[in-house]
């Protein structure tokens, strides 16, 4: 008969092959609890992984977001002895756990969960002690943030919202916001509550008209961060308050939605509609995701009837390879005869010491490689599993609008984009299209061609010419007509617009072209192609007429400097008669005499010059007069030549402020022009310090605009021409657009 200490022996001997598990999940997550018992059985049903050691699981339930219930039941677990940790919570409890795994040397092999479906965002762990860290993120990092800034790159987005509800962690976005500032992109950020139809009815009550016409103007570039229940209400409650429109592009944004939920998100937008999610390319192949040597386990995750795996979220798909990978290590151990035994740790004791053996289990696990469910898994990233891949789906526009899904792309974490994302909305829905343009005349960009009589009015002008290449090109045809109040487009007082800004916002055309000005307040409420002309500010003055004058040899000196010459000449003729010692009788000592003396001086020839210069004094004065004409030519011909040049180009006006200090030129500018609401704006500002802009204004306005200023620039260019006094005019070219795109068109 066997004694008790032996057979309790045998019972030690027996198990120390077992490996045992821990695990912790949300008691809201169902399924994590399920897929990790359905891991642990296929492995136990499989001799080819452990052949015949077996796994054995401790599962604790905590409550969601719970970090303190979460450090209690792993203490407990540890005190039972576990090889490795696997936890499927939200990141406050998973900080939370990896400080204490840190501390007893326990892999910790972390999958997160999003809540309710709402999109992840990154968890923000603390550094390790000793720089060695024992949690492993089985579930990739957030990468959305990648893949969208690559999405707005493609599609050229410069100014769009960001919408998320309240659940979603925004400091997630803080990456993507940083890109998109260095960028130059305009990225606005608005968070919904749970209570979207409240959401809308309160921008109703407190927004005025031209306010909820720029909000509408926003949303047709949006990227909705929301679980997918919450983007389908979202998305109809737009559509019912008229704040979506067929021509916006709104981007989903989430992991996790399945193909249901994508069609009905796609069936309830209007416009254009793409859907960014995770995908794992295996699950389409059964033969190679069954396979036995290769770590497929042979169970109802296999069977495409049943439907199963296409039912389970993304998370339990990495909690299944998690479960593949320890085991994956533990085999390995076994092999490399390293087998470290399990010690029971009292996390609660200061005085406890970390398991011996977690850093040599941790460096098996993070040098181990699966191909599992969710495709290939390693740590060699950084403690981190790196294998992700997204795809993009898009819709197409075609005659069932918004019905048509297909896939446009790929994004992976090692070759980033694969495939094209430009619209081809334009390309395939202008055919046979005939759009109402409005326009303004303005040469060189739109004249009015010879009209023949009986034929319809005709444009010709760079703009045209644009015109008329996109049309050949879309295949779209045109009805142009010029804007009745002849005027660019301003706000008005009651919040609506005049000119071709009011015929686009009021639907009456479908485009603009002009050589019209982009302004912040126009660019708010209608979109503006590129600009391929860009001029400045300037003042448009009449040429001064050109006055002959006599005496204008004479400006370059002075009256005084003239009077000094003539003195010079008869005291330089008194110094050589008084300095010629003994004159001879023939010697003259008059004016004539005396210039014929220095002529022949300089020409070293004439009777009797070597005689007559023979003096040392004479000599002396002879140069002194010359040097002193060398300098007077020099100066009289510099000055001759700057008075010419100046006399050219001189201006009375050269600045705005030069034009508001005088009041003998009348100035003026085109009404309800950006030039126009630029002096408005600067001009009745009670903050701005300098009263230049208050003078420009006061003559600019003057009797409401119709004393100075004109209606267009033909008028402003023929009354400067005509005017007796030369007046000026102001005209702005700053921004030359070759059309300017309405709420209701694409360009």
């Amino acid at each position: 008969m066997e004694s008790p200490r032996l057979i309790v022996t045998l019972l030690l001997l027996s198990c120390c092959r077992c490996f045992s598990i821990g695990a912790i999940f949300e008691e809201n997550a169902v399924r994590d609890d399920e897929i990790f018992q359905l891991a642990i059985s296929d492995l136990s049903l499989n001799d080819d992984i452990l052949q015949s050691e077996k796994i054995t699981h401790s599962v604790k339930l905590i409550a969601p977001n719970n970090p303190f219930q979460a450090v209690q039941e792993a203490c407990e677990l540890m005190n039972q002895g576990i090889l490795a940790l696997v936890t499927s919570t939200g990141c406050a409890a998973a900080s939370a756990l990896q400080s204490l795994t840190d501390a007893m040397h326990i892999p910790h092999l972390f999958i997160q969960r999003s809540s309710d479906g709402s999109p992840r965002a990154a968890c923000q762990f603390s550094p390790s002690p000793d720089g060695e860290s024992y949690t492993l993120a089985a579930r990739p990092p957030v990468r959305i943030n990648e893949v969208l800034l690559t999405l707005v790159a493609e599609l050229h987005w410069q100014k769009f919202i960001i919408f998320y509800e309240s659940d979603y962690d925004i400091r997630g976005l803080q990456s993507f916001m940083d890109s998109g500032s260095r960028l130059g992109l305009d990225v606005s950020l608005q968070r919904v509550d749970r209570n979207v139809s409240r959401v809308f009815n309160d921008l109703f009550n407190m927004m005025r008209t031209e306010e909820l016409n720029r909000y509408r103007d926003t949303l047709r570039r949006a990227v909705l961060l929301m679980s997918p229940r919450g983007a389908q209400v979202f998305i109809h409650q737009a559509v019912e308050t008229n704040l979506a429109s067929k021509d916006s592009h709104w981007v989903y944004a989430n992991e996790e939605v399945s193909d249901a939920d994508i069609m009905e998100l796609v069936h309830s937008s209007l416009g254009r509609m793409t859907i960014i999610r995770q995908i794992f390319p295996l699950w389409r192949d059964t033969n190679v995701r069954c396979m036995r040597n290769n770590h497929r386990i042979s169970s109802l995750l296999c069977d495409p009837q049943e439907g199963y795996l296409q039912s389970l979220e993304v998370s339990n798909l990495y909690l299944y390879d998690s479960v593949l990978m320890l085991a994956n290590a533990f085999y390995r151990k076994l092999e490399d005869r390293k087998w470290h035994s399990m010690a029971s740790l009292n996390c609660m004791r200061k005085s406890t010491k970390p398991w011996n053996g977690g850093w040599s289990m941790l460096d098996t696990i993070q040098k181990g490689r699966i191909s599992g469910l969710t495709g290939l898994m390693d740590f060699r990233a950084e403690g981190s599993n790196s294998h992700v891949q997204f795809e993009i789906l898009g819709t197409s526009y075609s005659e069932t609008f918004g019905k048509d899904v297909k896939r446009l792309a790929t994004w992976d974490s090692t070759r980033g984009l694969n495939g094209s994302l430009k619209e081809n909305r334009i390309e395939s829905g202008m055919q046979g299209v005939t759009l109402k343009i409005a326009t303004l005349l303005e040469e060189p960009f739109v004249m009015a061609a010879e009209n023949i009589l009986g034929q319809p009015k005709r444009y010709k002008g760079f703009s045209i010419d644009v015109l008329d290449a996109l049309a050949k090109i879309l295949g779209f045809k045109y009805d142009i007509y010029q804007v009745g109040d002849g005027k660019y487009g301003t706000a008005l007082p009651n919040g609506s617009w005049n000119g071709l800004i009011g015929e686009l916002i009021g639907k009456r055309a479908d485009l603009a072209i002009s050589a019209i000005t982009i302004t912040p307040e126009r660019e708010s409420v209608v979109d503006f192609s590129k600009r391929y002309l860009d001029y400045s500010v300037g003042i448009l003055m009449r040429k001064s007429e050109d006055k002959i004058n006599m005496f204008s040899l004479l400006a370059p000196f002075d009256l005084a400097v003239w009077a000094c010459i003539a003195a010079a000449i008869p005291v330089a003729v008194r110094c050589q008669s008084n300095t010629a010692g003994h004159p001879t009788p023939s010697v003259s000592t008059s004016l004539q005499s005396a210039i014929w003396i220095v002529y022949g001086a300089f020409v070293q020839q004439g009777e009797r010059s070597d005689a007559i210069l023979g003096s040392v004094a004479l000599r002396i004065v002879m140069g002194s007069w010359w040097l002193f004409t060398l300098i007077v030519c020099s100066s009289y011909t510099a000055n001759l030549a700057a008075y010419l040049t100046v006399s050219r180009m001189d201006n009375a006006v050269r600045s705005f402020a030069d034009l508001s200090k005088q009041s003998d030129l009348m100035y003026g500018t085109v009404r309800d022009s950006a030039v126009y609401e630029f002096f408005r704006a600067k001009g009745t500002n009670p903050l701005e310090q300098d009263n230049m802009f208050a003078e420009l204004w006061k003559i600019v306005s003057k009797n409401n605009g119709h004393d100075n200023s004109v209606s267009g620039p033909m008028e402003g260019i023929k009354k400067v021409t005509m005017s007796g006094n030369g007046g000026p005019s102001c005209r702005s070219h700053k921004a030359v657009k070759p059309a300017a795109i309405g709420q209701n068109t694409h360009m």
